[in-house]
């Protein structure tokens, strides 16, 4: 076998458990290459932090196995111990040391680990902006900061593996951008390969080279962001995403489907559906399009400003919502109650049917 073909890291039919009860069951996924970065999304409580704990050995597994650089770290007959794993994992509660400043959390325990393999700090402190902080102590700074030391703390030792829980969460909204930006290049640069835990679904799809999605104990998706948005693979991650709304259609043909209140709609079709055959389309903001002299007008029923854009939800005659994304330039601003017009004939690019 060609060494080149192994997978950096294996996760092979795990159940993830907490204290004796199994939170995702029968798990299976890979990173392939160093540097890779995976991202778990899931609600609140689904299990993703207890993925990460076993991963790193705080808890262990007796169903399936896990393997990183092509050597077993956990199974029903092998457990390394964390500290032997070369594992770094990052906590959403941000476990600082209170009694030391945030220069000392940040060094605290640098020297047991390879000098040779540790990425320079001075570089990390200045590109996470807390060279201010480094002599105040963790009561002295906000619960975001103290996420960017968590996180500093974690990416210097250049662990073979490292493993963030939330690692933006508590950071302000008008400074997350711009974090996940340099999160990401140093992850890049450095090719530190990495699982990252979050509920934020475009932090997801930013951040992560595969995207892993965790509903009902099991992982139900797993693929690159794009597919995972395009082409969820079942109603449940149409639910979970919120990007989207089912209609009722009829299959017409190779191409094409009918709906009662749409009408004919062209695309390709992600899966073969029978000619004839109902089905649930999914219909994503941006698969409509706005043409105020089309025939099909539907009614406006609410209207979101998001910067860039409005998002309009429009109601059918069938009382259907349909959401449909226009860019915040448009000439014509629609209120509550207008008529709004969909351009016909409808063409989405990936035809999602259930």
């Amino acid at each position: 076998m060609n060494i080149m073909n192994k997978n950096y890291l294996e996760v092979k039919k795990v159940d993830f458990k907490i204290g004796g009860n199994v939170k995702v069951k029968d798990v299976n996924f890979n990173i392939e290459k160093k540097g890779d970065i995976i991202c778990l999304l899931g609600p609140s409580g689904i299990g993703k932090t207890t993925i990460l704990r076993s991963i790193a050995g705080l808890e262990q597994i007796d169903k399936g196995f896990i393997k990183l650089k092509s050597k077993m770290i956990s199974s029903d007959k092998i457990f390394v111990e964390p500290e032997d794993r070369n594992i770094s994992l990052s906590f959403q509660e941000n476990a600082l040391f209170p009694h030391y400043t945030v220069e000392k959390n940040i060094y605290f325990g640098i020297n047991r680990k390879n000098k040779s393999r540790r990425i320079n700090p001075k570089k990390i402190i200045k590109l996470l902006n807390i060279g201010s902080l480094l002599d105040k102590y963790p009561h002295q700074i906000s619960a975001g900061e103290a996420q960017r030391v968590s996180l500093i703390r974690s990416l210097i030792s250049n662990p073979d593996l490292l493993l963030l829980d939330e690692p933006l969460s508590n950071i302000d909204e008008n400074f997350k951008e711009e974090i996940q930006v340099k999160l990401k290049q140093i992850l890049k640069d450095y090719k530190i390969t990495t699982i990252i835990v979050t509920h934020d679904s475009e932090e997801a799809f930013y951040l992560s080279d595969k995207c892993g999605i965790i509903l009902d104990g099991k992982l139900k998706q797993f693929d690159e962001p794009y597919n995972v948005y395009h082409s969820p693979n079942s109603v449940n991650v149409v639910n979970f995403l919120n990007r989207g709304v089912l209609i009722p259609a009829k299959v017409t043909g190779q191409y094409t489907l009918e709906n009662e209140d749409l009408g004919l709609i062209k695309g390709n079709f992600v899966n073969s559906h029978k000619i004839g055959s109902i089905v649930k389309l999914l219909i994503q903001p941006e698969d409509l399009e706005h043409d105020d002299k089309s025939l099909l007008q539907l009614d406006v029923v609410d209207k979101k400003f998001k910067g860039t854009n409005f998002i309009y939800t429009l109601k059918t005659n069938t009382q259907k919502l349909v959401s449909v994304f226009v860019h915040s330039h448009h000439v014509h601003q629609h209120q509550i109650n207008d008529k709004f017009g969909i351009k016909k004939p409808i063409h989405i690019k990936h035809l999602v049917c259930f």
